[in-house]
């Protein structure tokens, strides 16, 4: 069945091939090849499903033969994830791109017959599956275990597989990618379409047959990419969805193209103009769904990204650099000899309308795409890399911009300016956003580019709430952009109460021993067995009188090390995520009483002295632990009688999850100070640490100990409903300009 199934990607290829030449052909000279093209077209589509079929069936056979049967499942998986292993490698996921571009091929032959040009468009479009069946063929699933390990013993087939990346073994990582390819297949259809439209000067086709595609396309490709979000948040344990990694960003890349593609494309329709943004972008969206998948795909990232595959191979990376500069020289020829033609009519000198604003609001998503394709890039031409942080302070006065024109544009009209009937629309809103930004102000929110944020994703929310309104009362197909728009506020502002106003903390948890954190009593009961080696650590958290127990979860990878699973509680205002960093087996602990809580600037007193929390020292050592990584120690002033000392304990995180401890021996107190736990504050939040005094008769020798990252994240729920919201909103303007003539 392997070479069953390798026989048919070069069948599928052929078919491919021969398709794109008679349509192309056709395009070129006329003539009746139309029907036979079609016939390619579905045998080529045939052929993919029936491979795609083969690689399933071997999957589900347990045919450890085949080499990727082998390296990315075994027996004891479930049907559930024993499917998803047919796109956990680069072969398979190759395979799968294909099956989806080739399942959206009938599609667009039945819309390129009615709105005409179909052999231009269907030409490009086949050549494009053409180049991706070529990488499946150089990169196939359907190779003998002994092709692909070639020091495999030869004959022999292994009993059991290597298995399914334990991380993977998730309902959203098994959505999370099939989503994110049908996306990227997606694109394809609009990079046809300007390539057509260029060749024939036919400039009127891109917005008005490729707008419906470009809409499904980006909320297919969002809507994997928050999944992806998803799947890290509730996973991975470290306490985020979104963490600026190469991997990350590269898919984030081409759908902030696809936004602003679907801005100036509706602009288009209504003036005639940004024709030559429209098709610079619809050609732009596929390069860079392209250039994604050479990042993640071709090893080039490997020691940049925690996610990035590995060891492809030279004639991958080449085979995709290739399509790259096919597409690129492609379009850019298209593009210098058009763009005179491209020009449009002249533009009257106005600046306050609708056809602007929706210009300015593109502009704004493609400056965010630059900043994040040269960090995600810098890895490949430089040994250095930009930290998470430069793309959270370049990308925020960005969104400020981006959800203020939101806001603005729909008071704006089209062609005409008049400020004075724009400010007249906008007034109520400007004020409920100043209001709710002023309330945010008194309970917290004191950043100025977070309350600038805030303000704007406000104002935009209420403009779009009242238009939703009125179109609601009207034809409800018509509020599409209005909730897309929406979901977009509520997201920012998830955005803004989790990135700058969430607490965490790392804390000491020993069994059967109340101890309290965030507002909270956490008390760990000790730790289960769990199936597949797995093991669950309950905490029972009481929260006044409300009771809840935890079990995050943590377990042996492996050659992947020790994974961590957090558990989560979600309440309407927000979670309390609670990730297992290690396990202490025995030790010493003082008594109760030598536990305290101090916040910067808090003082103290221990038996005849007092102890003030001054100030943290990130620059403290931890060389004399023999560890390196980031040390943060805690420098406390202790103070008895006339006698004064300083000491610093202090926290190194040493990169393995679980933070190392260096005491602080102290003459005034007669012990050695330790740190328990340390929340570093924000603007809302005060800094606060936990201490414990350690005296040589104080101390009770005990069980084990549980380290967990505590943390509580106030409105996470605005960011995952906002993105369902968004999500609805781009259905149903897909929806309504799919029906439009």
């Amino acid at each position: 069945m392997t070479v069953l199934g390798y026989f048919l990607i070069l069948v599928a290829l052929l078919l491919a091939a021969s398709s794109a030449v008679l349509l192309m052909r056709r395009a070129l000279r006329g003539g009746g090849t139309d029907r036979l093209a079609g016939l390619l077209m579905s045998g080529s589509l045939g052929a993919v499903l029936v491979a795609s079929g083969i690689l399933v069936a071997l999957l589900l056979m347990h045919d450890f033969s085949n080499g990727y049967v082998f390296s990315y499942s075994d027996r004891s998986l479930p049907l559930f994830y024993l499917l998803s292993s047919f796109y956990a490698g680069q072969e398979g996921s190759f395979l799968f791109w294909v099956l989806c571009a080739s399942l959206i091929a009938p599609a667009l032959w039945r819309l390129t017959r009615k709105g005409g040009r179909r052999d231009e468009v269907m030409g490009v479009y086949m050549i494009i599956c053409t180049g991706l069946l070529l990488l499946v063929a150089i990169k196939s699933p359907f190779q003998s275990i002994w092709q692909m390990f070639p020091d495999a013993p030869v004959g022999i087939v292994p009993d059991d597989g290597r298995g399914l990346n334990p991380l993977l073994q998730n309902f959203w990582m098994v959505i999370h990618p099939p989503v994110l390819f049908i996306g990227f297949a997606a694109m394809s259809v609009p990079c046809s379409f300007a390539i057509a439209g260029l060749w024939k000067r036919e400039y009127s086709l891109l917005p008005r047959q490729a707008l419906p595609w470009v809409l499904a396309g980006s909320a297919v490709l969002g809507l994997g990419i928050m999944l992806g979000a998803y799947w890290a948040y509730g996973v991975l344990g470290w306490g985020g969805y979104w963490g600026w990694d190469p991997v990350e960003n590269s898919s984030l890349i081409p759908w902030l193209i696809t936004i602003a593609l679907v801005h100036t494309l509706l602009a288009q329709q209504r003036t005639g103009r940004y024709m030559r943004t429209n098709f610079t972008l619809a050609i732009a969206a596929l390069f860079f769904t392209i250039y994604s998948t050479f990042l993640t795909r071709s090893g080039v990232l490997g020691d940049a990204s925690v996610h990035a595959f590995t060891g492809a191979g030279a004639t991958v990376y080449w085979m995709l650099l290739l399509l790259l500069a096919a597409i690129a020289v492609a379009g850019l020829v298209m593009l210098i000899v058009r763009w005179k033609e491209l020009g449009g009519r002249e533009a009257p000198h106005v600046y306050l309308t609708r056809e602007t604003a929706l210009g300015a609001g593109a502009l704004v998503l493609l400056l965010s795409a630059a900043v994040i394709l040269f960090g995600t890039s810098l890895p490949i031409f430089s040994a250095s890399s930009v930290e998470p942080s430069f793309y959270d302070t370049t990308n925020l006065p960005i969104a400020i911009a981006m959800v203020i024109l939101v806001g603005f544009s729909l008071t704006m009209q089209w062609e005409q300016q008049d400020a004075r009937e724009t400010m007249r629309r906008s007034w109520k809103s400007l004020a409920v956003a100043a209001a709710a930004t002023a309330g945010l102000a008194v309970v917290g929110v004191r950043d100025p580019l977070m309350a600038l944020l805030a303000f704007g994703s406000i104002f935009a929310l209420t403009i779009n709430v009242d238009a939703g309104a009125r179109v609601a009362r009207g034809d409800w197909r018509f509020l599409g952009g209005k909730l897309a728009h929406i979901g977009l506020a509520l997201f920012l502002l998830g955005v803004i109460s989790t990135g700058r106003y969430s607490r965490s903390t790392q804390v000491v948890l020993p069994v059967g021993k109340p101890v309290d954190v965030l507002g909270r009593t956490f008390t760990y009961q000790g730790h289960v067995p769990l199936p597949e080696g797995k093991f669950g650590f309950t905490v029972e958290v009481r929260e006044g009188t409300a009771t809840r127990v935890l079990q995050p979860v943590m377990f042996d990878a492996g050659q992947q090390g020790i994974m961590r699973t957090p558990d989560i509680a979600s309440f309407l205002t927000r979670d309390l995520y609670l990730s297992p960093l290690a396990l202490e087996e025995g030790g010493a602990h003082s008594h109760e009483g030598d536990r305290h809580t101090l916040p910067k600037g808090g003082t103290v007193r221990l038996g005849d002295a007092e102890v003030t929390f001054a100030r943290f020292d990130m620059g403290a050592h931890g060389a004399d632990m023999g560890e390196s990584g980031m040390t943060v120690g805690s420098v406390l002033e202790v103070r008895r009688g006339s006698e004064n000392e300083t000491i610093v304990p202090a926290m190194i995180y040493t990169g393995a999850g679980a933070p190392k401890y260096r005491n602080a021996s102290s003459r005034l107190l007669g012990g050695e100070v330790q740190l328990l736990s340390m929340n570093v504050g924000g603007e809302s939040t005060p800094s606060v640490i936990t201490v414990e005094l350690r005296t040589p008769g104080d101390e009770a020798e005990h069980g084990e100990a549980l380290v967990v990252e505590a943390s509580v994240k106030p409105f996470v729920n605005l960011l995952w409903g906002g993105t369902v919201v968004m999500m609805i909103g781009f259905g149903l303007a897909t929806l309504k300009r799919s029906r439009q003539p």
